[in-house]
């Protein structure tokens, strides 16, 4: 409110799009750009009782209600999550009653695939008269919610057995952060250091990481790993047939079916996404590679940075030949790579670029990954001797490196937003 009486409402940017004849054409563009039509998915099964499935127990239906959020916005249903946990204190037993034939037949309800999808543009734009200036946030059933929630973890309980994930990949996961991500690179390219080898780190980003997942070769890929066949049909049924209605004023109030992918406001969506794209790690010698969601990080060592540039080439080029990668592109102008070294080397700065699709991609001297920042030297000390001309935003994140006296002086220490 602050910030309103200050700069007053920003303007309606919508009004470019809301000005059109036909809104109905309006939403349809829309739609169509948010989820983009893929291929059909493959055909439903009959509907049975799973003999592998286990009935659905109160604890379970405690633990995924515990994290949720009462403030977290609902969907179509309007139901919060005050609601069902208040229901769940009175009569523990109602949230099993409801969800277990569901879990137990693999069958998500079309009643709760309905998604309401709000608007929002992107601040900054020239014009806002294409559907790429703008947002889109689902917002989904707090019920289905709860049930892709269940559906997770017994499909984290799984990857123990079935090895699902790969050991490197990082990020939405349990007991596996971004800062984890941060601090395997760092001793990894510093033990690399002592071998007397030269080191290369290649920062790749995803494009448009959950809404490009195909489903036909995720449902094939969970089969090929050995997962439960209920959780296989469950996940089917979870994702084929979604709608999604556009909330903006005077557009049309029905439900068109559209191709999502795996929603990213799900719970069970970022473990699918990591199964998915888990075929895309490549075994480098001497090096590493290290995912944290859509974020790729290919860390390369040899007795030259010539011959670390023809590795990374050579790695990406294999990572584009993935089964995987025909359904998921990457977003090479986000590229960005570092030549690593140690705060005693004083020779000349290496300025041998690795050129991908095209793009020439240079060396840098600081560069900001999954909300750190770094350095060739790996020093948190030589942040501060950047020059000042840097965006303030980018020093805000230093906040996520260590606590105080761990690193960093304490006076620049941030301590994190309530």
């Amino acid at each position: 409110m602050a910030k309103r009486f200050a700069f007053g409402r920003p303007p309606q940017s919508l009004s470019d799009l809301l000005e059109a004849d036909n809104l109905t054409l309006v939403a349809d563009a829309l739609l169509s750009h948010f989820f983009q039509p893929r291929p059909p998915p493959p055909p439903r099964l009959t509907l049975l009782r799973h003999k592998d499935y286990s009935s659905l127990t109160t604890e379970e239906g405690s633990r995924a209600l515990a994290p949720s959020s009462n403030p977290s916005a609902p969907g179509p249903d309007h139901i919060p999550y005050s609601v069902w946990k208040s229901l769940h204190h009175i009569r523990p037993c109602l949230l099993s009653c409801l969800l277990d034939p569901l879990l137990a037949h693999a069958f998500h309800p079309p009643s709760l695939k309905k998604a309401l999808g709000i608007v929002l543009d992107k601040p900054g734009k020239p014009a806002y008269d294409s559907p790429s200036s703008f947002r889109v946030i689902v917002l989904l059933h707090t019920l289905s919610k709860v049930l892709s929630k269940i559906a997770a973890s017994r499909l984290s309980l799984q990857d123990i057995t079935c090895l699902l994930i790969h050991p490197l990949q990082c990020g939405f996961l349990t007991g596996k952060s971004t800062m984890d991500t941060a601090r395997v690179v760092q001793p990894h390219a510093q033990s690399l250091h002592r071998d007397r080898h030269k080191v290369s780190t290649l920062f790749l980003d995803l494009k448009g990481s959950c809404e490009n997942v195909e489903l036909s070769v995720l449902l094939s890929l969970l089969c090929h790993k050995g997962v439960s066949p209920y959780l296989i049909h469950l996940i089917g049924s979870f994702l084929r047939d979604r709608t999604c209605r556009l909330s903006l004023q005077r557009f049309p109030r029905t439900f068109p079916l559209v191709s999502v992918g795996v929603p990213q406001s799900s719970a069970i969506s970022p473990l699918l996404f990591v199964i998915y794209v888990s075929s895309l790690h490549t075994d480098i010698p001497n090096g590493l590679t290290i995912f944290s969601l859509d974020d790729f990080a290919f860390t390369v060592a040899s007795p030259s940075y010539r011959k670390n540039v023809r590795l990374l080439q050579r790695a990406f080029s294999t990572l584009q030949r993935r089964p995987t990668s025909r359904t998921i592109s990457f977003s090479v102008l986000k590229t960005e790579l570092m030549d690593c070294r140690t705060p005693r080397k004083n020779q000349p700065r290496c300025g041998i670029p690795v050129h991908l699709e095209g793009l020439v991609f240079y060396p840098q001297n600081c560069l900001k990954w999954l909300s750190f920042l770094f350095t060739p030297s790996f020093d948190p000390r030589a942040l501060f001797s950047l020059p000042l001309s840097l965006p303030n935003a980018l020093f805000a994140r230093i906040r996520h490196l260590s606590p105080p006296g761990v690193g960093l002086p304490p006076h620049l220490y941030l301590p994190r937003r309530p």
